[in-house]
C-alpha cells in the first residue's frame, strides 16, 4: 500500500491544492513545496521497503507496480526534480497571478502520474499513466496562453494523441503474440513466441508511441516548441523528466519484448543517432536560450537511444550479459539520470534570465550574469555536465555510450562495421556540437558585454538575481555534477539500475576514453570559433539562420494531414463509388466515420470548452460602463465564443489526426496479415 502514497496522494493534493488557492495564494504554494519535499521522502525509502502493488480489475488487466533498482532510482529522480522545480516555481510566480491555480493542480496531477509510470511492473499500467500525464502535462504548455503558446500545446497534444493511439494497438498485439504484458514473464514469453511478425509490429507501434513523448524523431516537432512558452519550472519538468517517460517505454519493451530482434535494435539505432544529431545542429543555429535548451534534450535523448539500440544488437547476437552490452545499457541508463539533473539545472538557470528580463533572445541578454557569482556557478557546472567534460557527470555516461559503441562493431562484419564506424563519428561531432553550443550560452551570458552600454551597466547593478530559497535549489542541484562525476558513484549506480556487475571493470579515465572525450571537445571547440563566431554571429550580433521553412511540421505533417491525405481519400471514395458492389459499403463507411468523427469533434470541443469556462477559466476585466449595455447570456455567450475559437480550431484537427493515427493502426495490421 506505500505505492498508494507515491502514485496516488498526488492526485488527493492537487485537488487540495486548488481549493486552497481559491482563498490563499501563499498558502497553496507552500502546500505544494510540501507535497513535492513529500514525497522526495516517500521516494527516498523506496530501496529500503521495496514495496510491490496490484490493483486488481482495473482497465481489464489491472494495475501492477514493483520497485527494482532502476524504478527506485527514478523515483527519486523524478521527487528531486519536483522538489527542486517546486521551490524555485514560488519565485518565479511571484508577480503572477494568471492561471496558478491550474499550474499547481496539473503539477501534482503530473506528479502522481510520471511515478505511475516510473514504478509500473507491465505495459497496460505504464500506457495508462503515460495518457494521463500527457493530458496534464498540456496544460504547462499552454500556461501563458499566447498564440505561440496555444499553437505550441496544440501541436504537443496532436503527438500524444496520434502517439497514444499508436502505442495502445501496440500493446494489444504484443499482448496477443506474446500472452502476458507484465515485465516479469514478458520476456520470457516473448522469446517463446511463434508470431514474431506480430511481436515485431507490436514493438514499432510502442516505438513510436513512447518515442513521441520522447522526442525521438520524426516524432519530435513538438519538443522545441513546447519548452520555450511554457513556465521555465515546467520546461525543467518536460525535458528532465516526461521526455524520459517515453525513454522508459522503450528501455522496458527492448529490455522484454524485442531483445533478440536485430532489426529493431538497427531501427532504434538509426534513429537514436539522428535524434542526436538533428537536435545538436537545431540547438547549435538557436539564438533563443530556451529553444536551445529544449532542442540540446531531443540531442540528449538521441544519446540515450543510441545506447539503448547498441545493447539490442549484442542482445540480438548473444552477447547481451557482456561488457560491451553492459556498458551500452549502463551508460544509457546513468545518462537518463544525468540529463534528467542537469536539465533540472539549466532550465532553472534559464528562469532566473526569464524572471528578471522577460526576456530568451541571446543578444538581448548577453552579459546578464557578468557579476553573479552563484548563478554563474550553476550553469557552468550543469554546461560542463552535458557536455561530457572529465570529472563531471556526462562524461561518465557518455564514456560508457561511446565504448559500447566501439565494442558492439566487433559483432558485425562487411557493410555493418563501416555503418558503425559511421555512427561514432555522428556520436562524437554530436558531443562536439553539445560543447559548441553550451560555449555560446556560458560566455554570451556571463563573459560577453551586452552591445547596449546602459543596458550592461543595469545588469552589473543587479548583484543578487534569485531569492535564497531559489539560489539553494538551484546551486544544490547543481552539485549533482560534480558528485555523479565520480566514477565509483556512478558504477554503483550503473549496477543497482541495470543488474549488471560487468560494469565494474569500466575504467573512466584511460588514454583511450579521454581521447574520445577530448576528440569531441576539441570538435566543439572548432564549431565554436569558426561556426559560431564566424558565420553564426554578424556585425557583432548572434543571428539564426535555420531556414524557417525547414520546419517538418509545416512542410511535411500538416500538408500532409489537411491537404494530401484528404484528397487521396476523396479520390479513392470516387473510385468506390464507382464501383456499383462497393458503392453501398463505401457510401455506409463514409457516413458512418462522419457521424462517429462529428460525434467524438463537437463532444471533445464541449469538454474542453467547459473546462476553459470552469477549471481553467480566463478572468477578462471589463468596465462598469461595458457591462451596463450587454445582457448576462450576452456576454457569457461571448465569453464561450472566445474560449472555444481556438478549441475547435485545434480539437478539429486532432481528432482528424486520431482517424490518420486508425489507419496506421490498420496498416499494421494489414502488415502482419499479409
Amino acid at each position: 500500500m506505500y505505492i498508494l502514497l507515491l502514485v496516488f496522494l498526488p492526485f488527493l493534493e492537487a485537488l487540495i491544492a486548488y481549493v486552497l488557492g481559491r482563498r490563499d495564494e501563499n498558502a497553496r504554494d507552500n502546500f505544494a513545496i510540501a507535497c513535492a519535499v513529500l514525497g522526495l521522502i516517500f521516494a527516498l525509502l523506496l530501496p529500503v521497503l521495496k514495496p510491490a502493488l496490484t490493483i486488481p480489475g482495473i482497465f481489464v488487466y489491472g494495475l501492477h507496480f514493483t520497485t527494482d533498482g532502476f524504478r527506485c532510482a527514478y523515483s527519486i529522480v523524478t521527487a528531486v526534480m519536483w522538489a527542486g522545480t517546486t521551490v524555485f516555481a514560488k519565485e518565479y510566480f511571484a508577480h503572477e497571478r494568471e492561471n496558478l491555480n491550474r499550474y499547481w493542480l496539473f503539477v501534482l496531477m503530473t506528479l502522481g502520474a510520471t511515478q505511475g509510470v516510473m514504478l509500473s511492473a507491465d505495459l497496460m499500467t505504464a500506457f495508462i499513466f503515460f495518457e494521463i500525464l500527457s493530458f496534464t502535462s498540456f496544460t504547462w504548455v499552454i500556461h501563458e496562453e499566447t498564440p505561440e503558446a496555444i499553437r505550441a500545446g496544440y501541436t504537443y497534444l496532436f503527438i500524444a494523441v496520434i502517439g497514444g493511439l499508436i502505442l495502445f494497438m501496440g500493446l494489444i498485439l504484443i499482448d496477443q503474440a506474446a500472452g502476458t504484458l507484465l515485465f516479469s514473464g514478458l520476456k520470457a514469453a516473448a522469446a517463446a513466441a511463434e508470431k514474431k511478425g506480430m511481436l515485431f509490429a507490436g514493438g514499432i507501434c510502442v516505438l513510436i508511441g513512447f518515442g513521441a513523448k520522447a522526442g525521438m524523431f520524426p516524432v519530435h516537432v513538438w519538443l522545441p516548441k513546447a519548452h520555450p512558452v511554457a513556465p521555465s519550472p515546467a520546461s525543467a519538468l518536460l525535458s528532465g523528466i516526461l521526455t524520459k517517460v517515453g525513454i522508459y517505454g522503450i528501455l522496458m519493451l527492448s529490455l522484454n519484448a524485442l531483445f533478440s530482434d536485430v532489426v529493431f535494435g538497427g531501427i532504434v539505432l538509426t534513429l537514436g543517432l539522428i535524434t542526436m544529431f538533428l537536435g545538436a545542429l537545431l540547438a547549435l543555429f538557436s539564438v533563443n536560450l530556451k529553444r536551445t535548451l529544449a532542442c540540446s534534450s531531443m540531442s540528449q535523448v538521441g544519446f540515450i537511444l543510441t545506447g539503448i539500440g547498441t545493447w539490442l544488437l549484442f542482445s540480438a547476437m548473444g552477447h547481451g550479459e557482456g561488457e560491451g552490452a553492459a556498458l551500452a545499457l549502463s551508460g544509457a541508463m546513468l545518462h537518463m539520470v544525468n540529463h534528467s539533473l542537469i536539465k533540472l539545472v539549466l532550465f532553472m538557470c534559464a528562469g532566473v534570465v526569464v524572471m528578471n528580463l522577460h526576456a530568451l533572445d541571446l543578444n538581448a541578454i548577453r552579459g546578464y550574469g557578468r557579476n553573479k557569482q552563484l548563478f554563474k556557478l550553476a550553469f557552468g557546472l550543469g554546461a560542463l555536465g552535458i557536455s561530457g567534460v572529465p570529472f563531471f557527470n556526462g562524461y561518465i555516461s557518455k564514456t560508457m555510450l561511446h565504448e559500447g559503441l566501439v565494442h558492439v562493431r566487433h559483432l558485425f562484419e562487411g557493410g555493418a562495421v563501416s555503418a558503425l564506424v559511421f555512427a561514432e563519428i555522428v556520436f562524437l561531432v554530436s558531443g562536439g556540437c553539445t560543447f559548441a553550443y553550451m560555449l555560446k550560452l556560458f560566455i554570451c551570458l556571463f563573459i560577453e558585454k551586452n552591445e547596449d552600454p546602459a543596458r550592461q551597466a543595469a545588469f552589473d547593478a543587479q548583484k543578487t538575481c534569485m531569492n535564497p530559497a531559489s539560489t539553494l535549489a538551484i546551486v544544490g542541484s547543481s552539485a549533482f555534477m560534480v558528485i555523479l562525476g565520480v566514477p565509483a558513484v556512478m558504477k554503483n549506480i550503473a549496477e543497482v539500475m541495470s543488474g549488471m556487475e560487468e560494469i565494474h571493470e569500466f575504467a573512466a579515465f584511460t588514454f583511450e576514453n579521454l581521447k574520445g572525450g577530448f576528440i569531441s571537445l576539441g570538435i566543439g571547440a572548432v564549431l565554436y570559433l569558426f561556426f559560431i563566431r564566424k558565420v553564426l554571429m554578424k556585425d557583432g550580433r548572434y543571428v539564426n539562420l535555420w531556414p524557417a521553412k525547414l520546419d517538418l511540421e509545416d512542410l511535411l505533417y500538416r500538408p500532409l494531414l489537411t491537404r494530401w491525405l484528404p484528397e487521396i481519400f476523396g479520390n479513392l471514395a470516387r473510385l468506390f463509388g464507382e464501383n456499383l458492389l462497393l458503392a453501398p459499403l463505401a457510401r455506409f463507411t463514409l457516413l458512418l466515420a462522419s457521424f462517429v468523427g462529428r460525434v467524438m469533434d463537437v463532444s471533445l470541443d464541449s469538454l474542453i470548452v467547459l473546462a476553459r469556462k470552469t477549471v481553467i477559466s480566463e478572468k477578462r476585466v471589463r468596465n462598469r460602463e461595458h457591462l451596463s449595455r450587454v445582457t448576462r447570456w450576452q456576454t457569457l455567450r461571448r465569453e464561450t465564443q472566445d474560449a472555444a475559437e481556438p478549441v475547435f480550431a485545434g480539437f478539429t484537427f486532432a481528432m482528424f489526426m486520431t482517424c490518420i493515427g486508425m489507419l496506421i493502426i490498420f496498416g499494421v495490421l494489414l502488415y502482419y496479415m499479409l
